[in-house]
């Protein structure tokens, strides 16, 4: 054995990096190994042609949590934002966009629909109170379902509580939508097909639904709750790309005394007596710690990692069966100048450009992943971070990062061999609002969903390490037995993705777990 430390953390992603320096703060000895060659994971940034620089696949910020950033104090350690509260442009073939940010009514969404420029306020402020609901919950450890403890019934006590401060009647309407379908909600509220399919967007961005699928309300709740820039419901840029937020959570993590290794693929988990004793690189190096905690995902963590036969059946028969199946790809540009959208001013450029024009299209699109085919005319969520960051790319130039939904890992065709027709149709797709763009393109690169399990070792390139659906969410995140970050393992925790409160550049896991392994493993 190499040198012993408190806990080992297993994956240098954002979670795992928030985990570590949340425990280095609290004096334990911390390793994290990464098996990457720097840390970030997916939160990283990639070079894709000299000068051009992108966030490898999250490119936008929403749900960072506060509190990460002020415990840990990420400001003086680098993280800062090129734009906040960036509006989001519901893209028209016809030019006629309507530019829409938070609950703000905009020019052109009274130009485009009268009835739905007096109905986004009330929607808004209406849905922003239901994801209060769900925010304090972010960051707390979630209740052990037939759990008596007094944690447990505090928590439920509270969100009980929060459920009723809505009031009679707004209580109703939260129980009756919570578990609906987006479509729904979204055709009694508005008119306008450019909106709703926006809208309906934000409840199936990176998930297995379709705008029609039951519990879309719920993941559009969630992406509500967070905040970015100290706006909810907000978007963000971080400056120098989403490798900045993960570079200043490592600065954080071993200014606080954490030592982070890169180049380091764990190959196991080690067990010793019924509990963790530390951790084996594939080289066949082996480091002593009595707590290991996995920012994998769960299968990876418990299947591959840990190995079946320390679990017992049923928890192995809950893992197995966990939904992992990517259905998102991501497409990066590297542009010789900036690309006209037809009707487009300048500076709503600079904001977040979705094409989805209505839920027929989301649908329809969601349809070709259900028989393992990428979509015909996908849904697309498109930045161009370089209008606000010079850094990102050579003066003059841009770079384009866009999320292309719906990809299924499970594609009929082999990702290798359909890898440049997809990109061709992801290129074409954004091409019919901004004709000059193929002629503008200098590099580009796609991550398929099975590159992210390939090269981050997401399996089935879920990014959110499993569906955010209602079964695997709050206490039952990733499967019950595991769901407070402890897992069967005396010793073993996970912080990644794959808990509780779930995807997105969040770290409330990273931090929610540090705090349970701090109350588990006997830190004041």
């Amino acid at each position: 054995m190499s040198a012993a430390f408190d806990v080992i953390v297993v994956g240098g992603g954002h979670n795992g990096l928030a985990c570590a320096a949340y425990l280095a703060k609290a004096a334990r000895r911390v390793l994290v190994l990464e098996a990457a060659s720097d840390v970030g994971g997916a939160a990283a940034n990639r070079e894709i042609a000299p000068g051009f620089t992108v966030s490898a696949c999250a490119h936008l910020l929403h749900s960072l949590h506060p509190k990460v950033i002020a415990d840990l104090d990420l400001t003086r350690h680098g993280l800062s934002l090129s734009a906040s509260d960036i509006p989001t442009v519901a893209l028209d073939t016809g030019g006629k966009h309507v530019v829409l940010r938070r609950d703000q009514v905009m020019e052109s969404l009274t130009a485009h629909s009268a009835a739905d420029a007096a109905a986004l306020p009330a929607f808004y402020r209406r849905f922003m109170s239901y994801a209060a609901v769900l925010q304090p919950f972010l960051t707390a450890v979630p209740p052990r379902l037939g759990g008596g403890g007094r944690q447990d019934r505090l928590t439920l006590i509270k969100l009980a509580w929060a459920v009723r401060k809505l009031g009679r009647q707004e209580m109703r309407e939260f129980l009756r939508v919570i578990g609906m379908n987006v479509a729904d909600i979204l055709e009694e509220a508005f008119e306008s097909d450019l909106v709703k399919g926006a809208l309906a967007l934000d409840g199936v961005l990176g998930t297995s639904f379709g705008p029609r699928s039951p519990g879309s309300v719920f993941t559009l709740l969630y992406r509500l709750a967070g905040e970015a820039g100290g706006l909810r419901g907000a978007l963000a840029h971080p400056r120098g790309g989403m490798g900045s937020l993960t570079q200043a959570l490592a600065s954080a993590a071993r200014a606080s005394g954490a030592e982070i290794r890169c180049g380091a693929p764990v190959a196991r988990i080690l067990a010793e007596e019924d509990r963790t004793s530390g951790v084996e690189l594939r080289s066949g190096e082996r480091f002593a710690a009595p707590t290991v905690v996995s920012n994998a995902d769960p299968r990876v963590t418990f299947l591959s990692l840990l190995g079946a036969e320390h679990l017992d059946t049923g928890f192995v028969r809950r893992v197995s069966n966990l939904r992992q199946r990517g259905l998102v790809a991501k497409l990066n540009l590297a542009l010789d100048g900036l690309p006209s959208f037809a009707g487009l001013k300048e500076a709503d450029m600079g904001g977040r450009l979705v094409i989805a024009p209505g839920i027929d299209y989301l649908e329809r699109a969601f349809n070709h992943s259900k028989y393992g085919e990428y979509s015909e005319h996908p849904a697309v969520e498109i930045t161009i971070p370089s209008i606000h960051d010079r850094s990102l790319a050579p003066e003059g130039k841009h770079v384009l990062s866009a999320v292309v939904q719906y990809a299924p890992y499970d594609l009929k065709r082999n990702w290798d061999d359909a890898r440049e027709a997809f990109t061709d149709l992801a290129v074409e797709t954004i091409a019919a609002y901004a004709p000059d763009l193929p002629r503008r393109i200098l590099a580009r690169q796609v991550v398929t969903p099975l590159d992210l399990e390939r090269d981050y070792g997401m399996t089935g390139g879920h990014w959110h390490h499993g569906d955010l659906a209602l079964d695997q969410l709050l206490m039952l995140r990733p499967v019950p037995g595991a769901a407070q970050y402890a897992t069967p393992l005396p010793g073993l925790y996970l912080c990644g993705a794959g808990a509780h409160p779930g995807g997105g550049v969040m770290a409330a896991a990273g931090r929610n777990a540090a705090r349970q392994v701090m109350a588990m493993e006997g830190v004041a």
